[in-house]
C-alpha cells in the first residue's frame, strides 16, 4: 500500500529534478558520494537554523538538502558508478541527516518560551517520530538482508522529508512531528508484515 499518485509524483522528480541535477553534477565533475556528503553538510546548517530558531530558512534549507539527497543515486547510474559502498554510505548518511536535523528541532523546542506541558508534548512526539521513523529504514535494510527487498509503506523518506521541511516553513512542526509519528508507526507494522508475506513466499 502506498500514497495514491507516488508512482507519477516519482516519474515527475525522475525527470524534472533528479536527471538535470544529475547532468549538473556530472558536467562540474562531482561524484555520487561527494554529492552525499555535501547534502549531509547542508542538513547540519539546517539543524543549526532551525535550533536558533529560524524555522522558515531551516526548512528551506532542509528541502534543498533532500533536494541534493535525490542525485547522488541518479549521479551513480548516469555515470555508471553504482556500487555496494557507495549505497552504504547514502544510507548511513541519510540516517545521520534525520538525525541531526531532529536535535536541531530538539534545541528549538528547549530553548523556546512555551508551557513546560507544551514542552513536555513537542520532545515526546519528537522522540517518536525519530523512532519510529529509523525502526521503518532498519526493517527495509533487514528485510534486504533476509533476501526481502521491499521500499513499501505510507510514510517513507521522501515523506518524511516533506512533511519536515512543510513543517518548519509553516511553523507547525510539533503537529507534523505528531503526524510521522503515527504514520510511521502504522508504517512499521506494514512493512514488516510484508516483509513476513514475502518471505514466506520465498520459503
Amino acid at each position: 500500500m502506498a500514497l495514491p499518485g507516488r508512482e507519477q509524483i516519482r516519474s515527475a522528480v525522475l525527470r524534472y529534478i533528479e536527471l538535470p541535477g544529475a547532468k549538473f553534477f556530472r558536467a562540474i565533475k562531482f561524484t555520487p558520494n561527494g554529492i552525499t556528503i555535501l547534502g549531509f553538510l547542508i542538513t547540519v546548517v539546517s539543524a543549526y537554523l532551525v535550533g536558533a530558531g529560524w524555522l522558515l530558512a531551516g526548512g528551506i534549507v532542509f528541502l534543498f538538502a533532500g533536494g541534493l539527497d535525490l542525485m547522488d543515486g541518479a549521479l551513480a547510474r548516469l555515470t555508471g558508478s553504482v556500487s555496494p559502498f557507495g549505497a552504504m554510505l547514502d544510507s548511513v548518511f541519510d540516517r545521520l541527516s534525520e538525525a541531526a536535523l531532529f536535535v536541531g528541532i530538539a534545541i528549538f523546542a528547549l530553548r523556546d518560551d512555551m508551557s513546560e506541558d507544551h514542552q513536555i508534548f513537542f520532545i515526546t512526539v519528537l522522540l517518536l517520530a525519530l523512532i519510529f521513523s529509523q525502526v521503518v529504514s532498519y526493517l527495509r535494510a533487514r528485510g534486504e538482508g533476509l533476501g526481502v527487498f521491499t521500499k513499501g509503506g505510507i510514510m517513507t523518506r521522501p515523506e518524511r522529508v516533506a512533511l519536515l521541511g512543510v513543517g518548519l516553513i509553516v511553523g507547525q512542526i510539533e503537529w507534523f512531528l505528531l503526524v510521522i509519528a503515527l504514520v510511521s508507526c502504522f508504517t512499521l507494522f506494514q512493512r514488516m508484515f510484508t516483509i513476513r508475506d514475502l518471505l514466506d513466499k520465498s520459503g
